[in-house]
């Protein structure tokens, strides 16, 4: 009898180390994924003063375009919590899809070679964005979902373990494309 409670505690202990160390290791993937958001946004904040200087000197009276390119790139670096950097990311993706249409009027541009290669690593770093957004919430999910289901939200409410947000769209207007209208 004293062996089974020994094995049955064993067992017990067992699953509370194993279950706080799988909570520690998703939590440390979540934070990684996070850093990659801000490593590829800090990528394309950097790459657009030289995307802007380009497009600026085809478009001289498109300045309302650059102006609003700039704003949103200083909300980016500015931005804090994952709440504001996804703000902030939303909103440069709608100043980056302006300034492309700006672009769009102007041949020239879209032939010059700096200009297809800031747009090329762009494209590359908007890819990236999104495979890392993709990363932390499946992370986040697979995070918060150990801290729903049971038995491991004893543990997590044992260790205070709580639920990550995901990097998403708040305003579902910023899920439509952007319209560019030259007055």
């Amino acid at each position: 009898m004293i062996i089974v409670a020994i094995g049955i505690v064993f067992f017990v202990i067992l699953y509370v180390v194993g279950t706080y160390n799988g909570f520690v290791v998703v939590k440390n993937r979540i934070n990684e994924a996070l850093s990659g958001i801000d490593v590829q946004l800090k990528r394309r904040a950097d790459l657009i003063p030289n995307l802007v200087e380009t497009v600026k000197g085809y478009a001289k009276h498109e300045k309302q375009v650059f102006e609003n390119v700039t704003k949103a790139r200083t909300a980016l670096i500015k931005a804090g919590n994952i709440q504001e950097k996804a703000a902030a990311d939303n909103m440069l993706t709608g100043a980056l899809k302006s300034l492309f249409a700006v672009a769009e009027a102007y041949p020239e541009l879209k032939a010059n070679t700096n200009f297809e290669a800031l747009q090329r690593q762009l494209e590359d770093t908007e890819d990236k964005i999104a495979y890392s957004r993709q990363f932390y919430n499946s992370n986040v999910l697979d995070f918060n979902t150990k801290v729903d289901v049971f038995p491991s939200n004893i543990i997590a409410n044992m260790f205070s373990f709580t639920k990550f947000e995901f990097f998403q769209v708040e305003d579902a207007t910023e899920r439509k494309n952007v319209e560019v209208k030259f007055e």
